[in-house]
């Protein structure tokens, strides 16, 4: 049956490229939707600049129509049309169910609207919204998430550090000896490149990197960085990869207190040397999206609460190493010729980032189209690192199947410029592993 898509305005603010993604079907955007895209015009945030693409797009499509008609979007594509709800005798009215005066009760409308005057057609409301969501089905309309972008099964993807069990004695002699050898069938369905394992036998075990490239598996050891030892096979792992300097992209999942974003910091003052500028960089969203206020400053004093936990591992680090001591002061040069620069992703965009060693902190609060943006900055020599945890998501749009960190692993995962590795063991504290385990 063709279909009719409502869409809501937390999908274009999500994917401004979202109207292009379905296919031959028609689709509506409510012109309460329009309202409240102008609303998010002005600004230099993530939001602000996909409402502004959104305008655009619909600005030039209507350049030669009016837009209560139906435009064509183009070949092989369906129209699309501004929606009015004009009819006020709707069989289910959802201002006079839910209340009036309300957007997202217009919008309801709109769709419902649709459904009465197209019964040959399905008319589906997509959303981000849950609530608005759940209010669409209890009022019998079809409703569903915004699906492009969104991993349909993250737990088929998101182990890394397989473990395999029971192999001959001599592979694990031979992966010490040579420190290199052809994986030979060794990991079964298993393989993909920059794939990270341990190999067990009865008595002894090895780490090992499978290199997709040369067909051969690769033995890992623990390295420090920068006074900073791996406490765990995953650690040891995520220190390989964030200090090879093949591997471009690195992402490293887990709880809080598994040690990612310490690790990425360690390893970049490591390999200082080898690249021009260090940046650090996070999402600007407070705990539970309680804002704090207005705060004075410039730009650097405003940021600076939300950089907060970057600062903390950088002290950390610090504190590793006596007062004079040479790692210890090579820090301090680093911060006053601006070589270590903290700062928000709200002022990445625009800018080319060339031998720069990049990590971006809390990224599963991150878009797929943000993620991409972020990426495509790199220039020659630049290393990007991203480091959260997909079930700790603060904004309200998105989930574990539809963030940017879920996104990258999924789509990235195997790719010989890519690694990814997820950090199980907390080491911050027993106390910080009590409440992850229990809470």
């Amino acid at each position: 049956m063709p279909k009719i898509f409502v869409l809501d305005t937390s999908v274009l603010l999500f994917d401004h490229n979202s109207i292009t993604n379905f296919e031959d079907n028609d689709i509506i955007i409510p012109i309460t939707v329009l309202e409240e895209l102008d609303n998010f015009k002005e600004g230099s945030n993530t939001l602000n600049y996909e409402a502004r693409e959104v305008v655009r797009f619909l600005d030039e499509l209507s350049k030669d129509t009016d837009m209560n008609k139906w435009i064509r979007l183009g070949k092989h594509r369906g129209r699309l049309k501004i929606g009015v709800c004009v009819n006020k005798k709707l069989k289910t009215d959802a201002e006079v169910i839910f209340g009036p005066n309300k957007n997202d009760h217009k919008i309801l409308n709109v769709a419902l609207e649709a459904k009465e005057k197209n019964k040959k057609k399905k008319v589906v409301l997509v959303t981000k919204d849950i609530n608005l969501r759940i209010k669409a089905k209890s009022l019998g309309l079809k409703a569903e998430d915004y699906l492009t972008g969104k991993v349909s099964d993250f737990e088929e993807i998101a182990d890394s550090g397989f473990s395999l069990n029971n192999l001959n004695a001599e592979i694990i002699k031979d992966i010490y000896q040579k420190r290199s050898i052809k994986e030979n069938g060794i990991l079964q369905d298993r393989k993909y490149a920059n794939g990270y394992y341990i190999l067990n036998n009865c008595t002894e075990s090895a780490l090992v990197r499978y290199d997709g490239i040369d067909d051969t598996l690769n033995c890992v050891d623990k390295l420090y960085a920068f006074g900073i030892k791996p406490r765990n096979a995953e650690q040891t792992f995520a220190m390989d990869a964030l200090l090879d300097d093949n591997i471009k992209l690195v992402a490293l999942q887990g709880v809080a207190g598994t040690g990612k974003t310490l690790l990425a910091l360690a390893a970049a003052l490591e390999q200082k040397s080898k690249y021009q500028q260090i940046i650090l960089s996070r999402p600007i969203i407070p705990l539970s999206n309680r804002d704090i206020g207005f705060l004075p400053g410039d730009a650097g004093d405003k940021i600076s609460p939300y950089m907060q936990p970057l600062w903390d591992n950088l002290k950390f680090i610090k504190s590793q190493h006596k007062e004079n001591s040479r790692k210890g002061r090579v820090i301090e040069q680093l911060e006053a010729d601006g070589d270590i620069e903290i700062t928000a992703l709200t002022f990445i965009r625009g800018r080319s980032l060339v031998n720069a060693y990049f990590i971006i902190d809390e990224a599963q609060n991150l878009t797929p189209h943000e993620i991409k943006t972020i990426i495509t900055r790199a220039g020659e020599g630049t290393k990007i690192i991203f480091t959260g945890d997909v079930n700790q998501i603060d904004t309200p749009y998105m989930d574990s199947l539809s963030n940017g960190l879920t996104y990258i692993i999924d789509r990235l995962k195997g790719d010989p410029l890519f690694a990814y590795i997820k950090l199980k063991k907390g080491e911050r504290s027993e106390l910080a592993n009590l409440a992850n385990k229990m809470l």
